[in-house]
């Protein structure tokens, strides 16, 4: 749905295949600012919302094509249109049939013969709530972007203080280079200094590249197990190791509306997280486990579960708060970077979380949610 102007004259669509009830509310409402548009039978209502979107819609529950109550189901059965308030007009104001409108998703009742002022009474009341809610969508907003540039802040930060360290650490082996420029040995064992620093640097700006990306990624439907097989294959690939990772994924074949590319990066990243929280142990010693589960809750989303352990040194408590943050890391090497930060981003813009739990005995879990299905969102 297209945003609306705060300031906009809100829209109200009358459905009713009786012209004088029709004319009656029209008039009403056109009197008090609305602007009201009409439908005489369910079809021409679903098309009428769909091309001008109104902010509420009072609805006959009697119709000859199509029922109040069945028009009332397709509007809740699609995302874009679900939150769009619903007053029945009903000429049997039953406690039966109000139940029933109210199961399907009626926000008030309007009763017949209908009493205008009451009507107007009831349509400015949910209106007022259809303000509210904008009101506070458009609150998020904006506090998703301060926050953002709040993270555009700490970023830039980030990248001075790494990067001057990394720069540090160039200009002394290059010094060294000149100090020692007749000694081959010297020269080249500086000289990979020189190289691992630079390649620092480049692994810094790629991941910031990625961090960039805003655009949810077009999705396919692909197996469950065949997406978990790759991403398990692209960290073994990319950082060249053959450490193992044991997966149990009794959803198996389940199959799940995804981006094959962004789903490795994200599994990837969080597995090589797992390896490296060992420290010194043998790359034979490094236990990492993944699997997965369905999460169902009534009236939300399905979403796979994937939890990846490992039996590491643990969440470091000094970074506990922090480790989304950009740069944020707890080795003690200079290969701190953004992985953490690029995941969350990455499965939030999919319309999924990624957390950190510290798992009982030692070490840690990621906890990844990813849906099953393509939420189309509301804006």
């Amino acid at each position: 749905m297209l945003p609306r102007s705060l300031m906009a004259a809100p829209k109200i669509l009358v459905v009713d295949d009786q012209p004088i009830n029709v004319q009656l509310l029209k008039s009403k409402l056109e009197r008090e600012g609305l602007e009201v548009i009409a439908a005489s039978t369910g079809i021409e209502a679903i098309n009428l919302v769909n091309e001008e979107w109104p902010d509420l819609i009072l609805l006959e529950m009697i119709m000859p094509d199509m029922d109040g109550i069945e028009l009332c189901q397709r509007l809740q059965s699609r995302e874009e249109t679900r939150s769009i308030p619903v007053i029945f007009i009903t000429a049997r104001p039953t406690k039966e049939i109000k139940l029933e409108g109210l199961r399907v998703g009626a926000v008030d009742y309007i009763t017949k013969p209908i009493d205008l002022d009451e009507a107007l009474a009831r349509v400015q009341t949910q209106l007022r709530f259809v303000a509210l809610n904008r009101q506070i969508l458009d609150l998020q907003r904006r506090l998703e972007e301060s926050r953002r540039a709040a993270t555009i802040g700490a970023i830039t930060q980030s990248i001075t203080h790494n990067f001057n360290n990394l720069l540090g650490v160039v200009i002394a082996y290059l010094d060294l280079i000149k100090v020692f420029h007749d000694k081959p040995d010297n020269v080249k064992s500086n000289a990979v200094h020189v190289e691992d620093a630079v390649q620092r640097i480049v692994g810094i700006i790629q991941q910031l590249s990625s961090l960039g990306v805003k655009i949810r990624p077009p999705l396919i439907t692909t197996r469950l197990d065949r997406l978990i097989e790759g991403a398990v294959s692209r960290f073994h690939n990319d950082y060249k190791l053959t450490a193992l990772v044991t997966v149990t994924n009794p959803s198996g074949r389940l199959e799940i509306d995804a981006n094959t590319e962004v789903f490795d990066e994200i599994v990837s990243r969080v597995l090589i997280n797992a390896w490296e929280s060992y420290d010194q142990q043998p790359v034979d010693q490094r236990p990492i486990y993944l699997t997965t589960q369905i999460v169902e809750k009534p009236g939300e989303p399905k979403f796979i579960e994937i939890r990846i352990e490992d039996r590491g040194r643990g969440i470091d408590p000094g970074i506990r708060d922090r480790m989304f943050e950009p740069f944020i890391s707890s080795k003690q090497t200079g290969g701190v970077g953004v992985g953490l930060t690029i995941t969350r981003q990455a499965l939030r813009t999919l319309g999924g979380e990624v957390t950190m739990e510290d798992r009982p005995g030692g070490g840690t879990i990621a906890i990844l949610l990813h849906p099953v299905s393509k939420r189309v969102k509301r804006s």
